[in-house]
């Protein structure tokens, strides 16, 4: 017999979860949370937010050494990797707390438990079964680690921010942006750092003048950047760890890090077990309204494998809530969905990339600058800023907008409103720029580069 029975039952309590828990429970809905991890999900807990941490970080010893060109003087602190982790920890407890303050304040039930469906409409976590009129799948992702000889030697992103010894040499496999963003952390942290991708060029699926620009920019800041490169194996190596390449070469390591990519954390829920549409990657497949095949089971965020970003399933969340309990007007538009990859230095982007562009519109003008910002004039450091826009030739739409530089994560959302607005490149050209900075380069490209 069901214990208790619920209007959504939420399986996973990361952000999309606790935002469809959240705002079902304020409409009235008698809502359940089940997970067996802390609150917040892979963003606060191994994500987003110790990721971004850890960048701030890993900036530090970089400007120590760029205040010199300032004047100032004296000798640059010394990481202590211990304090890092424990004051990290701190700060992702506080967040745990206060998603369940979140949920407590509008009466959601919080089941702290590995959730299974028995049935459409039923759901066990550690022994106790619950019936509900909707369940939400909102489990995630998770790390996927290649079938290679010795990989159960190397770690994923859910390991690295807890090593208990800071690696003096890390080997990076992988060549998307949570490769990237780890080979510039620990680099700037202090490590050795290797990366090898067996691809032509990291960031698959960027533009290629930002795929090519910050590929020089991290080898300038001294990440051994390797493509068309892989591993063949691990091994133990005298207390260190020796990783035997394709080539046939080999290079030591204090630790490996395996970062190719994530699937779908629907593994051991039951879906199968009820006839839910799985894809051959695991994603449940779900219609416009994040229903599956099964009409009281959705799903969205990572686990329908469209676009992994927090604010993503943030927004899917609130469509579905509408959906369910509200008047079902609210829509989720995918096209001008702003990203960043907070490398050293970062990526943002919004829009097309100048290839996507060209297929989809033929004729676009393209227009791009690449300087050495005002800072580092002073600094000493090498580091160049690259800016981008692609505009349809015919509307005079920007529909591509990027930039490789410091703080492009918050030079480029405020340009997304403008693009989300359907800003033409005459309207970016009228625009005054704030001066002196990096993002009044976006208003005052006036010269399209010639194809």
């Amino acid at each position: 017999m069901a214990s208790e029975e619920f209007d959504l039952f939420v399986i996973g309590a990361g952000s999309g979860g606790v935002r469809a828990a959240r705002m079902a429970a304020q409409r009235g809905a008698r809502v359940a949370v089940a997970d067996d991890a802390p609150l917040g999900g892979t963003c606060v807990n191994l994500g987003c937010i110790p990721k971004k941490l850890y960048s701030f970080a890993a900036h530090y010893a970089e400007s120590f050494e760029e205040s010199r060109g300032f004047g100032w003087a004296g000798s640059a602190p010394v990481l202590d990797w211990a304090a890092l982790k424990v004051n990290r920890a701190r700060e992702i407890s506080r967040l745990n707390a206060i998603y369940a303050g979140l949920l407590d304040g509008v009466g959601v039930r919080i089941l702290r438990g590995r959730a299974r469906m028995l049935g459409p409409n039923e759901v066990e976590v550690d022994g106790a079964r619950y019936r509900a009129r909707y369940i939400l799948v909102a489990t995630g992702g998770r790390p996927v680690v290649p079938d290679t000889a010795g990989a159960e030697l190397a770690i994923t992103s859910n390991e690295i921010f807890d090593l208990a010894v800071f690696p003096r040499h890390l080997l990076v496999v992988g060549g998307g942006y949570i490769a990237c963003e780890f080979a510039s952390i620990f680099r700037g942290l202090g490590a050795q750092v290797t990366q090898l991708y067996r691809g032509e060029q990291v960031l698959r699926g960027f533009d290629d003048d930002v795929r090519n620009f910050l590929a020089d920019e991290m080898r300038k800041k001294g990440v051994d950047l390797r493509t068309h490169s892989g591993v063949a194996r691990i091994e133990r190596d005298a207390g260190r760890l020796r990783a035997t390449l394709h080539d046939g070469s080999s290079l030591g390591a204090d630790q490996v890090l395996y970062a190719t990519g994530r699937v779908p954390n629907t593994a051991g829920l039951g879906l199968n077990d009820l006839g839910v549409k799985l894809a051959a990657n695991g994603a449940v497949i779900v219609d416009a309204h994040y229903r599956s095949n099964l009409t009281s089971v959705h799903a969205l965020g990572d686990v329908i494998d469209r676009i992994h970003l927090t604010p993503v399933a943030l927004a899917e969340a609130m469509v579905l809530v509408e959906h369910l309990f509200g008047d079902g007007r609210r829509a989720l538009n995918y096209s001008l969905i702003p990203t960043a990859v907070f490398t050293h230095p970062s990526v943002a982007t919004v829009g097309l990339s100048e290839q996507a562009a060209r297929e989809r519109f033929g004729e676009v003008r393209v227009f791009r600058s690449e300087f050495k910002a005002l800072r580092h004039t002073l600094s000493g450091s090498t580091e160049r800023t690259l800016m981008k826009l692609v505009v349809d030739a015919a509307s005079d739409r920007v529909i591509g907008l990027h930039m490789v530089g410091a703080d492009a994560a918050e030079t480029v959302q405020g340009f997304a409103v403008a693009m989300k607005a359907g800003a033409t490149k005459a309207q970016f050209d009228a625009t005054i720029g704030i001066h002196p900075t990096a993002a009044e380069e976006f208003v005052t490209l006036r010269e399209p580069v010639v194809a």
